[in-house]
């Protein structure tokens, strides 16, 4: 018996609940573990040690005595021994995935689930579509229907008598794991099906029509119950996951049920105001630009963006005009722009340019403390 403080050696508060006294062993055991650590006597020690403190400290009743009396409640058989019994007691839920152990499923196996990322334009996620998509999978066997059986008989496993597990003993502990002859089914098949050699199922490739709601965006996944890879051996089959993936617009970008797009204008239809026709996803639209617009200014069209998939709301169009220098310019034009220019001349031009005025304000101020 180790004379070490059990709490100690898990590492753990004396109030330590039953959660995290499990935690504490499980992570020990699994540094400790000797099939990890072969031919190490300090790792077995420390494994030995490990198992002796939980084996106390997780029975409430010699507990209670370890609190009281310490080591000496299990010394002249005053609480019992804490010896090293069969390893297949204590480690039955916290070490089988360790040593390849765990409760064997019975029976036939679900079949894996699928994934695949679908590509659509903005315009199919936001109508909605219908598309048809080609998935390399495993299908069941046609030949056997399923069973990987050629006759659809199937015996007993006389490995493990139908149990579908079997007993190891490894050194020091014995653990249950899947029987390494059924496969943990508890069954075996008499004669193989040729065509899939028993595994009852075959490499295929299925078409499949998706319908896709009207809405998705990036990153939404929609489900298909059973269209995923066959079980082995008659077992259902997985489930398939389109994830949706749409693709960068050349106008529009999508944020939310929201849309944006920027839509360039001439300096002279700021200033004067224009009516500018825009696009949507359902046609065209018509935009008041007030005189005096400043590039940047942002207009709400209510109702043009995305109906939710998940509700009856719909987003809007949100307008951003980006006012556009104007380049290749004819002499006529670069004349009358530097007769239109020399009439902001002074500080008569000043009113004509309120944010220039009130950030050249701002920088003569700056610099006037920068000289004080």
């Amino acid at each position: 018996m180790s004379k070490r403080d059990y709490y100690d050696i898990l590492g753990v508060a004396r109030n330590a609940s039953d959660e995290e006294l499990k935690k504490a062993y499980r992570r020990l055991a699994m540094k400790h573990h000797p099939d990890r650590n072969p031919g190490d006597e300090k790792a077995e020690h420390a494994f030995k040690e490990a198992k002796e403190a939980y084996e106390v400290l997780s029975d409430a009743g010699k507990r209670r005595a370890y609190d009281a009396h310490g080591h000496a409640a299990f010394e002249h058989g005053m609480g019992g021994g804490a010896g090293y019994a069969d390893m297949g007691d204590i480690f039955g839920d916290i070490f089988g995935d360790i040593f390849g152990g765990g409760r064997a499923q019975r029976g036939p196996r679900r079949g894996s689930d699928l994934r695949v990322v679908l590509e659509l334009d903005l315009e199919e996620a936001v109508a909605g579509v219908e598309k048809r998509i080609d998935i390399p999978t495993l299908v069941a066997c046609e030949p056997c229907h399923g069973s990987g059986s050629e006759d659809g008989k199937v015996e007993t496993c006389k490995t493990c008598q139908g149990r579908g597990q079997v007993r190891m003993q490894r050194g020091i502990f014995a653990v249950q794991q899947p029987c390494p002859n059924c496969g943990g089914r508890g069954e075996t098949i008499a004669k193989p099906c040729k065509a899939c050699h028993g595994q009852g199922r075959t490499q295929s490739q299925k078409t499949l029509s998706v319908k896709i709601p009207a809405g998705v965006d990036t990153d939404d996944r929609i489900r298909l119950q059973g269209e995923g890879e066959a079980g082995p051996a008659g077992g259902v089959a997985g489930d398939l996951y389109v994830e949706v993936h749409v693709r960068e617009h050349a106008i529009f970008q999508r944020d939310g049920n929201d849309l944006y797009c920027e839509v360039p204008i001439r300096f002279s239809q700021a200033a004067l105001g224009a009516e500018l026709t825009v696009p949507t996803l359902q046609g065209e639209a018509l935009v008041k630009v007030p005189a005096e617009t400043q590039t940047g200014k942002v207009f709400r069209l209510r109702g043009k963006g995305v109906k939710s998939v998940r509700s009856h709301a719909t987003g809007d169009l949100l307008v951003r005009v980006v006012v556009e220098t104007p380049v290749n310019l004819t002499a006529k034009q670069r004349e009358m722009l530097a007769e239109f220019e020399s009439t902001f001349a002074g500080e008569e031009g000043a009113k004509h340019s309120p944010k220039s005025s009130t950030f050249f304000d701002g920088v003569k101020s700056f610099l006037d403390r920068m000289m004080s």
